[in-house]
């Protein structure tokens, strides 16, 4: 599973829209729905506000691994 995948499933899994995700990225649903469908990379520091808002590593939302763990702690 890819990033684009995993950021599907995982605003799925949480019953959100993609309006919503792309609200609290900063970014039109549009971009958003392109980051999901490979059409434009998703920047680093969007996907490090989606792993601490879905509280899971970085290693799970890039499709790194299959294992949640939750999101570092300082």
């Amino acid at each position: 599973m890819d990033i684009a995948e995993r950021i599907r499933e995982l605003r799925e899994d949480n019953d959100k829209t993609q309006s919503e995700i792309a609200l609290l990225l900063n970014v039109g649903q549009k971009t958003y729905s392109d980051y999901e469908t490979r059409k434009i990379r998703i920047p680093l520091e969007s996907v490090i506000i989606l792993a601490k808002y879905y509280n899971v590593d970085m290693n799970y939302i890039c499709g790194i691994s299959d294992i949640k763990l939750p999101f570092p702690q300082k």
